[in-house]
Formats: C-alpha cells, sequence, structure tokens
C-alpha cells in the first residue's frame, strides 16, 4: 500500500449531485499528499475503454457547483463477465494505476469488490446514490438535494392543488427505499406516504382521504414511491378514483427531474469530507471498504457489508409523526 502511486477516480450507476465536489475533494487531497490522479470516463466502460485523462488540481476547478458528473456515467455489461473484468484490470496496469476510488451505488460497489477480490487493486469506495439506501452511512450523495427538489416541487403542486380543489398523487424515485418520498411528504405536508417498505391497502388510503375531506381540507396531496407495492402514482389514483370522488384528481411524476440539479451545501460538504477520507484511507492500506457518514462522524464500512447488508430500515418516528401530522 505504500507504493501507492496513481490513484484513479470515476463515477458509475446513475448520477447523483455532489458527484463533481467529490471527485474535486479525491483529485486535489490525493496530489496535495504527492500522489497522481487520473480520471476514468464512464466509469467500468471507460475503463474498458482505455478513457483515462491525467487531472491536476486546475481539473477540477468550477465544478463543485455542478450537478451530474463531468467523468461521465454508463452501464457496462462487459464488466459483468470475468474477462471484461480482466481486460479493465489490465488497462489500469498499463495506465500505471495502482488503486481506485469509485463513487456510485451498490451495482459500482459490487463490481469494485469483484475487481479487488479477483486482481488485488486497492478500491475505497463513496456511496453516490439519491436513494440513501446504502448500509454504513447515514445520508448518501446527492440525497439531500433530491428531497429538496421534491419538496420544491410538492410546494408548488400544493398552490395549484389548493386552488381547484384537488387531489394530487405524486410519484417520486425510491424502486427499493422510500426515504425521499418519507422525508419529502413530511416536509411537504403530505396527506399520505406510499412506502415500498409498508404496504398501504387502498380502502385506508381512501379512508385517510374520506377523512380529510370531512374535516374541510380542500385539498391533498399524496405521496407515492416508484416502488410501492400498489403499482404506482396512476393506478393509486385509478383505483381511488374508482370509489372516492370528492376532489379533481391528478397525477405528477416527478421521474428524472429528482437527479439533476445544483447540489445543495450539504451535499456539496458530504462529498468532499468522503472524497477526502477515501483518499486517506486508500494511502493508509485500507481496502474494500466503502466510506461513510454515521453520526456526523466519517466511519469505514467492510465493502461487502455495504453491498449485502440490508438492515437499513426507515425511521420509526417519522412513520408514526408522518400520519399523526397530517390530520
Amino acid at each position: 500500500m505504500a507504493s501507492i502511486k496513481k490513484i484513479g477516480v470515476f463515477t458509475s450507476g446513475g448520477d447523483a449531485p455532489g458527484m463533481n465536489a467529490c471527485v474535486r475533494a479525491v483529485v486535489r487531497t490525493a496530489i496535495y499528499l504527492g500522489k497522481e490522479v487520473v480520471g476514468i470516463h464512464q466509469g467500468y466502460q471507460g475503463m474498458i475503454d482505455k478513457k483515462f485523462i491525467n487531472m491536476d488540481a486546475r481539473s477540477v476547478r468550477n465544478i463543485i457547483q455542478l450537478g451530474g458528473t463531468v467523468l461521465k456515467t454508463a452501464r457496462c455489461a462487459e464488466f459483468r463477465t470475468a474477462e471484461g473484468r480482466e481486460k479493465a484490470y489490465k488497462n489500469l496496469v498499463e495506465e500505471g494505476i495502482d488503486a481506485l476510488v469509485p463513487i456510485g451505488g451498490d451495482g459500482t460497489f459490487t463490481g469494485a469488490e469483484l475487481l479487488s477480490g479477483e486482481f488485488g487493486i486497492p478500491v475505497v469506495c463513496i456511496p453516490g446514490t439519491i436513494d440513501n439506501d446504502l448500509y454504513g452511512s447515514d445520508f448518501t450523495l446527492g440525497y439531500d438535494t433530491a428531497t429538496n427538489t421534491v419538496i420544491e416541487a410538492i410546494d408548488k403542486i400544493r398552490d395549484t392543488a389548493a386552488s381547484h380543489d384537488r387531489l394530487f398523487f405524486v410519484e417520486v424515485m425510491g424502486r427499493d427505499s422510500g426515504c425521499i418520498a418519507l422525508h419529502a411528504g413530511v416536509a411537504g405536508g403530505a396527506e399520505a406516504i406510499l412506502l415500498p417498505e409498508k404496504e398501504t391497502a387502498i380502502d385506508d388510503l381512501i379512508h385517510k382521504l374520506e377523512e380529510g375531506a370531512l374535516s374541510k381540507k380542500s385539498s391533498s396531496i399524496v405521496i407515492i414511491a416508484e416502488g410501492d407495492k400498489n403499482g404506482g402514482a396512476y393506478n393509486v389514483a385509478k383505483r381511488v378514483k374508482e370509489k372516492f370522488n370528492f376532489y379533481d384528481i391528478k397525477v405528477t411524476i416527478l421521474g428524472h427531474l429528482q437527479r439533476g440539479g445544483t447540489p445543495s451545501s450539504f451535499d456539496r460538504v458530504l462529498g468532499s469530507r468522503m472524497g477526502y477520507a477515501a483518499v486517506r484511507a486508500i494511502i493508509a492500506g485500507e481496502t474494500r471498504k466503502m466510506v461513510g457518514l454515521r453520526g456526523n462522524m466519517i466511519q469505514l464500512t467492510p465493502l461487502e457489508d455495504a453491498i449485502h447488508n440490508h438492515s437499513f430500515k426507515l425511521e420509526e418516528d417519522l412513520l408514526e409523526m408522518a400520519t399523526i401530522l397530517s390530520i
């Protein structure tokens, strides 16, 4: 580990606000500590296609405020094969890269774990995903910005909902995780929140909406995570409309709007802290670890645990509070 001279950094999987702040921190920390840095464009695909670029402190100027990722990202089916990973590793060796800092989600981590396990290259990963669903970190890069984007949308939708006595079903990202839906729902004053982790019967939802109508609510907003067991916002709206016609019902799918935009202050600082810590860790001899934020302290989690430990749960107090505050 003491012989590490050149660190490769890349982003992979879905983009997330804060990734550029993280890349900037990795590059400048490594250079400050006397190491060379290579940016790998388009993640694992770029590793196979030799899309390498030498980076210096000025390579990452004026990117901390940008959403998306300047290093680009791509899916790579070839890397899932042993032959593809061997090709990628040979390209890394040819380039002189002897350690990696991958930024992404569980798919990115799985690839890094395989590459490190098969060829021994040191890797320290950084969680970059708006879903906030990785074990080992209270927050992942992009989650705060995505949640704020959803809240801004909810605030705007509520204006028109109240003006027309409408019921809006707003679908947000979260195929397996309801973090965005729960936090944005509480912050946006939603009347109900439907989550992948907690099945909600349509009859129970209708009963809640009926109670709201009887208490003279002029409008209602229901937040639905895309992975909710009822089949998404359009299906829920259709089933509710069949039994409940008090409101004019509308559906809004926020979609990839949630991925983009200027990263929040929190995500810029988080990306900077994680990038700095990842370089420090890998130079200190750590490998096959994930950098995470736990209790406002940077901690390392074994990569295997970050990928395979599914004990991450939504806050029980928020689940209860969401119900109480929506009466």
